[in-house]
């Protein structure tokens, strides 16, 4: 995956349009969020997901490096969350995902202590 193409998973995770990300993934992908349980299936995904969306204002990505490795992409970012309180709070994160040859992704794990963004 290019980085163009991984510029492109992260605008649509900033989009907060939990429907567009799922179109991103595999009808049986996977994803791994923080310390959540895994979701299976790309309605799984969506509906997982647009809930989280629920329990922020907005995010945006700032991509710091990336790495791939086959089939693997690997993007170190800083991730800016907008709290329900108004408040802008700024984690280190890293993603891991894998493509099919199509593009679309399999696997996806998502390496975040999210602690900050609920804090008092």
């Amino acid at each position: 995956m290019s980085v163009n193409a991984v510029r492109h998973v992260f605008q649509v995770v900033d989009s907060f349009d939990a429907d567009e990300f799922a179109k991103l993934m595999t009808e049986d992908a996977t994803l791994m969020f923080a310390n959540a349980e895994p979701l299976a299936g790309r309605e799984a995904i969506a509906a997982g997901i647009r809930e989280f969306f629920t329990t922020i204002g907005g995010l945006r990505h700032r991509i710091v490096r990336t790495w791939e490795a086959g089939d693997d992409s690997i993007a170190e970012t800083e991730v800016t969350y907008r709290r329900l309180d108004g408040k802008d709070v700024t984690v280190p994160a890293v993603s891991i995902w894998r493509s099919r040859d199509d593009g679309l992704i399999t696997d996806y794990r998502i390496y975040i202590d999210l602690t900050p963004v609920y804090a008092p």
